[in-house]
């Protein structure tokens, strides 16, 4: 019982949950943000096709969905957050 006590109090395990974590955060703020994207393209009243709401819903790099969302605000159509990739 004292080495499974030992491992979860040793830094490498506290390092790696605390990596988790961060892990955890990050893809949070990622879904938080590609609900956004899409929250404003729907204020706007701009009909978003299933295919443009999976793409933005599975992106998870932060800086390309705060590019869609500060397109989000200009755009006309859905599918032009895409333009250019």
């Amino acid at each position: 019982m004292t080495d499974i006590q030992y491992f979860w109090r040793h830094p490498l395990a506290e390092q790696v949950r605390e990596e988790g974590r961060e892990e955890g955060r990050e893809e949070g703020r990622a879904e938080a943000k590609a609900e956004t994207v899409l929250q404003i393209l729907e204020w706007r009243g701009i009909p978003v096709s299933l295919s443009v709401r999976e793409r933005v819903t599975a992106c998870t790099e932060l800086g390309r969905l705060e590019v869609w969302a500060r397109r989000a605000l200009q755009v006309a159509d859905a599918a032009e957050l895409f333009v250019g990739e």
